[in-house]
């Protein structure tokens, strides 16, 4: 082993914690707070990995000062904001730890809970996820979570976890699993589920945000909808079925006014007729291919071969810095 490979293995830490940041300057004081408090004492220690992705307040200089004074924070700071997903990945690839905790800035998920996954994973389990038996947030927040955690169940291709969003505890050789997978439209918690291994559940109820503004309807859609063309072809199967059913419904429709017109209830012209079948036809065909195209869309996205994230620069201060110091 060489002496660079002998000084990665000295500093590594048992747990490395990810988390993605965009315009949380509101809440870091307290989040990193009661990352202390819960796992600063912890055996073989931990580190934080934060992730600015793209911020316009004050966040990255805040977490910048802070990885230059501690040697267990670390900064990455992405060059434009790609996405939560793409900033939890680019927080996996510079974690050290034997344990990767994800976890979100908004401190929505309590960072208390990390221990006692710890204990659970040491015991033998890959993946310790967060499954929320209650949500402190809005009515139409927790329906349309509700209603998307219904859909994956009954669609996805892979076994799905219920209400588990991202906040979940993985093993070094499921972290190095997930590195290895290309997909540039990612959703994790669904890669995870797929990964397999051995993944057990720990229940909480979600609590609301200590600060800051939570992601946009619009932004939640949009990751929905990446789930579902990421892990289920139903829609694909729905939209031939789509197309049955409508022109189905076209031969009914001709079929009645045709018995109509055959009894002098009514007189259709040809304009009659040719309207009934672009009306029918048509929205069959303008349904499918709107889906397909979103499928289309993931394979010329994964083609192009961008690489999935740009760093501006990684502010880590090294074991021997401190002993400098000290």
């Amino acid at each position: 082993m060489s002496a660079h490979a002998r000084g990665d293995a000295v500093e590594r830490p048992l747990v490395s914690v990810v988390v993605p940041v965009f315009n949380e300057e509101e809440g870091l004081v307290e989040l990193q707070r009661r990352i202390d408090e819960a796992l600063g004492g912890i055996d073989g220690g931990c580190e934080v990995v934060y992730v600015d992705d793209g911020s316009v307040d004050a966040s990255a200089a805040m977490l910048e000062a802070l990885a230059q004074a501690r040697h267990d924070v670390v900064l990455v700071r992405l060059s434009r904001n790609y996405g939560m997903e793409i900033a939890m990945s680019a927080g996996m690839d510079h974690a050290r730890g034997d344990y990767v905790a994800l976890l979100h800035a908004d401190l929505q998920d309590p960072p208390e809970l990390i221990a006692e996954m710890l204990v659970r994973a040491r015991s033998g389990a890959d993946v310790v996820y967060a499954r929320r038996i209650g949500r402190d947030e809005s009515l139409p927040k927790r329906m349309l979570a509700t209603a998307f955690y219904r859909v994956m169940e009954r669609i996805a291709r892979t076994p799905y976890q219920g209400q588990a969003g991202d906040f979940r505890l993985m093993s070094r050789r499921v972290v190095d699993a997930l590195r290895t997978m290309p997909e540039r439209r990612r959703f994790l918690r669904g890669m995870v589920a797929w990964v397999g291994y051995e993944q057990v559940p720990i229940e909480y109820r979600r609590a609301g945000r200590h600060a800051g503004r939570g992601a946009s309807y619009p932004a939640l859609i949009r990751l929905a909808l990446e789930a579902i063309t990421s892990f289920s072809d139903v829609p694909l199967r729905l939209a031939s079925w789509l197309g049955v059913a409508l022109s189905l419904c076209s031969v009914l429709l001709a079929a009645t006014v045709l018995v109509l017109t055959a009894t002098g209830a009514i007189v259709a012209s040809v304009e009659v007729w040719i309207l009934i079948a672009v009306l029918f036809l048509g929205g069959a065909q303008l349904v499918s291919v709107g889906i397909i195209g979103r499928y289309l869309a993931r394979v010329h996205d994964q083609a192009l071969g961008r690489p999935l994230y740009l760093v501006d620069r990684v502010v880590r201060r090294r074991e021997r810095d401190r002993a400098a110091v000290t």
